[in-house]
């Protein structure tokens, strides 16, 4: 079996850590370099019940995409739901991992694998990272379908593709416009609206759409400015998990190529905060939501 140390190190290969935000809190937050790790579970987030699945697994090492602090903290106290987690991953020998946005602009990173979930071609980043030569790493991804859908099928295909939430998938634009062209991104994307309109892509799907920005960058269609047609809004949650099976795939292949014979597990539990949505009466949508 690996030590912790190399398995790290393998994923720092794929994610490394320079690659990251200023402001991210990526990489290795619990664990013992020394350690031997045997079975690995990867999760969107490192939330306590998160960790029973770990725990209850038997898994050595959780990575998980979001950080567990992301900002600073004066205690990890098993009073906090934070130092509880760390409380609990030190007590059963659990190593914790981040990949956060050094795996949004990798190659393959996070919006590759929400674009083959949504069985989109992806063409190249929605912002290339500048440090790559070969134009291939950035944040979000413009993509293509293989034959056109109305926007209404497009959200349709969304919603059956990516993990069921509450929330499901809200859509903005004329609900029979014609998709051809797509940017992605996952997790929270309304900072990318100014990328959006330069790809001159027909639909952007992402998570985390607000009021006011959505709002306004539909709105500027009416003025006669180029603007995609339609906004898919999905849950963050579900835009960002189908990176974990990309992930245990990638560490997968590792770890067959190095002899590990490490066992990897992608976590199904849905972790989006959201629980409920009681839908609007069908009549005053355009959309035709269900009662």
């Amino acid at each position: 079996m690996p030590r912790l140390s190399e398995v790290i190190a393998a994923l720092e290969n794929l994610w490394p850590a320079e690659r990251a935000e200023s402001w991210d809190a990526v990489g290795t937050v619990v664990g013992e370099p020394e350690q031997e790790v045997s079975r690995v579970l990867f999760a969107v987030d490192p939330v306590q019940e998160i960790v029973e699945e770990a725990v209850k697994l038997g898994a050595d090492l959780l990575v998980t995409h979001h950080p567990l602090y992301l900002r600073g903290t004066t205690t990890v106290a098993a009073s906090t739901f934070k130092g509880r987690v760390v409380h609990t991953l030190i007590k059963n020998d659990i190593a914790l991992h981040v990949a956060h946005t050094n795996a949004d602009t990798a190659d393959p990173g996070v919006s590759d694998a929400l674009a083959g979930a949504l069985d989109l071609r992806v063409v190249r980043p929605l912002v290339p990272d500048p440090s790559d030569p070969e134009g291939r790493r950035g944040l979000g991804r413009v993509c293509e379908l293989d034959h056109p859908l109305t926007v209404r099928e497009l959200a349709a295909r969304a919603a059956e593709r990516l993990p069921a939430t509450a929330q499901g998938i809200r859509a903005a634009g004329d609900p029979e416009a014609l998709v051809r062209t797509v940017a992605v991104s996952g997790g929270s994307g309304d900072s990318l609206f100014d990328h959006v309109r330069a790809a001159g892509v027909d639909a952007f799907l992402t998570a985390d759409l607000r009021h006011h920005p959505a709002s306004e960058f539909i709105a500027d269609r009416a003025h006669g400015a180029h603007s995609p047609l339609a906004l898919l809004d999905a849950a963050h949650w579900a835009t960002e998990w189908p990176w974990c099976e990309l992930a245990a795939t990638q560490l997968d292949e590792i770890s067959d190529r190095r002899g590990w014979d490490l066992r990897v597990h992608v976590s199904r539990t849905v972790t989006d905060p959201w629980t409920a949505h009681a839908a609007s009466n069908a009549t005053s949508s355009s959309m035709g939501a269900p009662n």
